[in-house]
């Protein structure tokens, strides 16, 4: 890839001048056109050392509107990063739709890095390269445009550009030892990144060679690349337009009765008050000595509480949390999206809330609402519920590679129990906030609900992220086997 790059190519002073005004009038019009549109637009920027990476960003933040620009450089690892799974800072990175992200340094960067020093192995790579492909794919489908630019020197140009900096009083700070150190490494990273390159250059995030030597030549090529793949998806954007008001889409798939993984709960087990009251005590001391150790060794856990309306996810949630020290758990309760999630992709807000290394995050509902609500009720179109599960199975890989504590209950109640409970928090005043119009006409599609549950059940319980199905008709019942089944989780990882 690299040998065919085109060395030495340079653009005169006069035809930069004529060409450049022209150009930024385009480049702000797509801008503006992609933000109504509500498109994001991610550059990634990539390269040698020494190829005016960082100039290519300030080129580009004088020529697009700056306001609808967000820059952000990856360079090391600060310790909060190091606290979390390795792609949490580049979610925090993505732009919201309608904006675009200049990211100096990216996912790419680790991966290569360590190939190069040889802390990692060829297979590892290759590995990263593949997950790395079906992030980007991810992204795309969801609506978002990538640019990848890989800037170009030859090692005897690099040499001398460093040369000449090092030895300009005015530019002298600018050169620092890593990038001798790196200089010296050139070949053995270049051929680490053309080995990354080739594995993701694909039709959906290409990548695109641009010759660094001379600046105009390579500050015009980038700016005209970004300006390409701009124009072209709003062409397609227009093209996709609809002719009227698209209306919501209908529910996910009709039912047809047949036997599901939630008919093989045991709902008639049950606990006494008496061995209740005992088995509480008992599991929730034994969480709490567990969940210290855990942050004395610095593991995240993550408990995700899924289950039928009025199945007892709230009252579960406060035994758990009885057990735990304030300081060390949150719960995050899982609402409709709000405008800035609407935002960006729907994972990016689960993401954002994952705990930092020996902390707990309890989510009350979660991503899972993909595949369950949004499928059922249309609101997520077949395609991209589908995808979903593959979406949700590597999201939570990159929890379990991290060492993060992953627990996730679907807490099941028969239909005539959830009957109960609704007509008993209509009738008892102070739980009467609990049950709202909407529960009831979520009844209605409760066996519709039962095939996305089994479905989501069969698709998404892994190896290193298995579901707990609780038997909930009994709430008593119910908390224990949560309790046990966390500290179970827990002494496990342990």
């Amino acid at each position: 890839m690299f040998e065919n790059a085109e060395l030495g190519r340079t653009i005169p002073k006069k035809e930069y001048d004529r060409t450049l005004p022209k150009l930024r009038a385009r480049m702000v019009q797509a801008e503006f056109a992609l933000k109504a549109v509500r498109v994001p637009v991610i550059v990634i920027i990539s390269g040698v050392d020494g190829a005016g990476k960082g100039d290519v960003v300030h080129r580009l933040n004088e020529w697009f509107d700056p306001r609808g620009l967000d820059t952000h450089a990856f360079w090391h690892e600060t310790e909060e990063e190091r606290s979390h799974p390795f792609y949490w800072h580049f979610w925090q990175a993505l732009p919201a739709r309608g904006r675009i992200g200049l990211l100096l340094g990216s996912w790419y960067t680790q991966p290569v890095i360590q190939r190069v020093h040889g802390n990692i192995k060829n297979d590892a790579l290759d590995a990263a390269m593949l997950r790395i492909s079906f992030f980007e794919e991810m992204l795309v489908d969801d609506g978002a445009v990538i640019v990848k630019l890989w800037f170009h020197l030859s090692a005897k140009m690099l040499a001398r550009r460093l040369k000449n900096l090092d030895n300009d009083p005015r530019t002298h700070w600018r050169v620092l030892p890593v990038d001798w150190a790196h200089q010296k490494l050139y070949k053995k990273f270049v051929d680490v990144s053309e080995r990354a390159l080739r594995q993701t250059d694909t039709e959906h995030a290409p990548w695109h060679l641009v010759e660094a030597t001379d600046s105009r030549y390579r500050d015009l090529t980038a700016a005209r690349i970004i300006l390409e793949a701009m124009e072209k998806r709003l062409a397609r954007a227009d093209r996709n337009k609809p002719t009227r008001p698209r209306s919501t889409p209908k529910s996910g798939f009709p039912y047809v009765k047949q036997a599901t993984i939630l008919d093989q709960v045991d709902l008639s087990q049950s606990l006494s008050c008496k061995s209740y009251e005992k088995k509480l005590s008992k599991y929730q001391a034994r969480l709490n000595a567990l969940v210290w150790a855990a942050y004395q060794k610095r593991m995240a856990n993550v408990i995700v509480f899924e289950g039928w309306d009025a199945a007892g996810k709230g009252s579960a949630i406060r035994r758990v949390t009885a057990a735990m020290d304030p300081r060390l758990f949150r719960v995050v309760p899982i609402a409709a999206p709000t405008d800035e999630e609407h935002a960006h992709h729907y994972l990016w807000r689960f993401w954002r809330h994952l705990p930092a290394n020996g902390l707990v995050t309890i989510f009350d509902r979660s991503w899972y609402g993909r595949v369950l609500v949004e499928r059922v009720e249309g609101f997520a179109h077949p395609e991209e519920w589908s995808r979903a599960y593959r979406e949700l199975n590597m999201f939570e890989e990159h929890l379990s590679e991290h060492g993060t504590v992953l627990t996730k209950f679907w807490i099941h109640i028969s239909k005539e129990e959830q009957l109960r409970r609704f007509r008993e928090r209509e009738s008892v005043a102070f739980k009467q906030y609990k049950i709202t119009a909407e529960d009831w006409r979520n009844r209605e599609n409760w066996e519709t609900h039962m095939m996305a549950v089994h479905d989501m059940v069969a698709h998404t319980s892994t190896e290193y992220a298995p579901w707990t199905l609780v038997a909930g008709n009994d709430k008593k019942f119910a908390r224990i086997q949560i309790l046990k089944t966390l500290c179970r989780q827990l002494e496990r990882a342990l």
